[in-house]
């Protein structure tokens, strides 16, 4: 891994030791020049380096030359090119270039680029790539864990709206199957937390509120916090589709105030997920006069007052 990554190390030197702004910026522009020059060779009068990749390229030297692209950008420098060698590793089997693929993808495309809808199908395919049930996973399986993980957070950085209407049936899919391991559905919730940021109206609360409400069951408090992330940012939109799913939510806040029913890795100082707390007293938030209604469920605001009473 080290020989793989040396010539990035010896540019991020380089950039490193500069001694002024100046030095810096003629570096990376050398070093632009140097990838572009690199990315177009071979092409021939066929095409531009930003409409095809260079077939000529090895592995080495296409993942070596995005990571550097990647790190350009992060410095806060224009990269407008180089795209289709970022589409190419998307596109790979491998998973080292791959991983490096989602990571430039998320970063040098946004929604608009019109080389995005080339990539959706991939994108698809890596997300219904699910893995066995938990108990029987193995290296593969977590390779598609990470995969999956990768796409879930590319779509939700890019989160264009054609990208959003072609792929949130897929991620809401991630979301709710058994199959989905406790990270992936964590991405799932926050990527569909983003693309309903973008797209309000993405689908009917009251035909997604069942959903939610299996995954509140859920016992891992990570799946947990990051469905009440998503939750929040439901009812918030749309309040009274999601009333329904009170009793849950109380039932949760139980465990943890009254119950400290909590993994030891959740506890801060001595405070039983106290993230997850907020979140949850958040949604409770948005119902003062449901929580007080004369016809509410008897247990729901017997719950209610002894929750009042602890914290």
């Amino acid at each position: 891994m080290a020989s793989q990554a040396r010539g990035l190390q010896n540019f991020i030197s380089d950039l490193r030791n500069a001694k002024s702004k100046e030095e810096e910026s003629n570096r990376v522009e050398r070093e632009l020049a140097k990838i572009r020059r690199k990315f177009a060779a071979g092409l021939g009068t066929k095409s531009s380096s930003n409409d095809a990749s260079n077939p000529a390229l090895s592995s080495y030297q296409r993942k070596k030359y995005v990571w550097k692209l990647v790190y350009i950008h992060v410095l806060g420098y224009e990269v407008d090119f180089g795209h289709s060698e970022v589409l190419m590793l998307v596109k790979s089997s491998k998973f080292s270039e791959k991983q490096v693929g989602y990571v430039a993808l998320s970063l040098l495309l946004r929604g608009g680029d019109p080389l995005i809808s080339s990539i959706v199908n991939t994108i698809r395919s890596d997300l219904i790539s699910a893995g066995a049930p938990s108990h029987m996973k193995s290296s593969v399986g977590s390779q598609n864990d990470t995969t999956q993980s990768l796409a879930l957070c590319s779509i939700a950085n890019i989160s264009g709206l054609e990208l959003i209407q072609a792929l949130h049936v897929e991620v809401q899919h991630n979301l709710v199957s058994k199959t989905s391991s406790p990270n992936v559905k964590k991405k799932s919730a926050l990527c569909l937390l983003r693309l309903v940021r973008t797209s309000p109206n993405l689908f009917a609360g009251r035909e997604f509120a069942p959903h939610i409400a299996q995954l509140l069951q859920d016992r891992h408090l990570g799946v947990l916090t990051s469905t009440m992330s998503l939750l929040n940012g439901l009812a918030g939109q749309h309040p009274t589709e999601y009333e329904s799913l009170i009793p849950y939510v109380v039932h949760i806040l139980g465990m943890l105030v009254l119950k400290k029913a909590c993994a030891k890795e959740y506890l801060y100082y001595r405070t039983p997920s106290p993230w997850l707390q907020i979140k949850l007293l958040k949604f409770l938030q948005l119902y003062p006069q449901a929580l007080l209604e004369k016809d509410a469920n008897p247990s729901t605001k017997t719950s209610i007052a002894q929750l009042t009473q602890a914290v």
